[in-house]
């Protein structure tokens, strides 16, 4: 028996590295720059509640875009309660640039949204009298490289995306911020290979909610943002609608950033906590199959060695060594200690016990957590 569960193993291993759209690479591809993208207008979008320590890096990051075209920012202050508009409007006035600037006060949060998405909503609402080419949805702890916004757009306009996304780099300094993000960015891109979301063959859809460039007249053209109204994992829902009409594109970025800080484990912890059952739809089957699978993917290799039988013992000893390998180019995009490679297994233990957890508050009637705020129960939009 344990050579069996030993060949499959390595089988599944073999098929991630080698099959699986080389998402392990983690490939930094600049886009080419086009000439006339400067001609194109952008509004970028920023859903802000309680954002007032991380706001005005990002509003700063975006005023300073190396970007010739028209360019406006609106913040949607959704109920904050410690001068998050204040910091926004700060910014821009160091900036020298209040005028490209508006603030948005959010409205109460409706039945069957979630709050960011109606966020978003309001602003996307506003942003619609300037009749931008392009909508930037954006974070309020993201601070973008200065040439960021002119490779989005140059990307759209040479490849003709409707939707280009970037995960950003996550904050990753402190001890478990450097255990434990690195992993979450693999299972990202395992989950969502760029070559495969780039591929318009493929129903593979996926994005990055920290920085989603799409074209105005695309997102009129699905439905707007009413009509993933009520997803909680609302990035690759939206990919998931604009695939469905058009192109989409997502890759890792070196010089965009989240600021945000997980000072403990706690705050990783609920961040999973958060959207790891909505990503399997909200099924107990989904979540039976897929805490199966993560146990066999990543505790069963080392398990393996301590079978008695040679023949599973190797075949163990395979597959541990291609997960080390294939985790080793996000652990050196993260600057993180190699030497954390072959705690893979431990670590996905971790996003394993997370993802049950996010099931037990689902059924307890306590999903969806964040920012005060129990979001809407309900499966993602498609």
């Amino acid at each position: 028996m344990a050579i069996v569960i030993g060949t499959v193993v390595a089988a599944i291993w073999v098929y991630l590295l080698f099959f699986r759209g080389g998402f392990w690479w983690l490939p930094y591809l600049r886009s080419p720059i086009r000439a006339h993208a400067g001609e194109r207008s952008v509004v970028a979008v920023i859903p802000a509640r309680d954002e007032v320590v991380v706001v005005g890096r990002a509003v700063a990051s975006l005023l300073a875009q190396d970007y010739s075209g028209t360019f406006h920012i609106v913040v949607v202050d959704d109920q904050s309660n410690d001068g998050t508009a204040e910091a926004a409007l700060a910014a821009a006035a160091t900036a020298q640039a209040p005028e490209r600037l508006t603030i948005c006060r959010g409205r109460p949060v409706p039945a069957g949204w979630t709050g960011k998405l109606w966020a978003m909503r309001q602003g996307v609402e506003a942003a619609q009298s300037m009749r931008p080419d392009y909508l930037l949805l954006t974070d309020a702890d993201i601070v973008h490289g200065s040439g960021n916004l002119r490779e989005l757009v140059s990307r759209c306009e040479a490849e003709g995306y409707d939707l280009v996304s970037l995960m950003v780099r996550l904050h990753c300094r402190n001890f478990w911020e450097r255990l434990l993000i690195p992993a979450f960015v693999f299972f990202f891109f395992k989950l969502y290979p760029p070559r495969w979301v780039a591929d318009p063959s493929r129903r593979t859809a996926g994005a990055a909610g920290g920085c989603m460039l799409i074209r105005a007249s695309t997102l009129d053209r699905i439905g707007g943002i009413d009509s993933i109204r009520g997803a909680i994992i609302d990035d690759c829902a939206l990919a998931r609608r604009v695939k469905s009409v058009g192109k989409a594109w997502l890759g890792p970025s070196r010089e965009t950033i989240s600021i945000r800080e997980y000072r403990a484990v706690r705050p990783i912890w609920d961040m999973v906590l958060r959207s790891a059952f909505a990503q399997l739809d909200y099924s107990p089957v989904m979540l039976a199959l897929t805490v199966a699978m993560l146990v066999l993917t990543y505790l069963t290799p080392p398990l393996l060695l301590l079978s008695a039988q040679p023949a599973a013992m190797l075949c163990g000893g395979i597959a541990w060594l291609g997960m080390a390998i294939a985790f080793l180019p996000t652990l050196r995009a993260y600057e993180a200690p190699r030497a954390i490679a072959p705690l893979l297994p431990l670590i996905a233990l971790f996003y394993v016990a997370a993802t049950v957890a996010s099931a037990m508050l689902f059924w307890r009637g306590r999903g969806g957590y964040w920012k005060g705020r129990f979001q809407a129960a309900t499966p993602d939009s498609t």
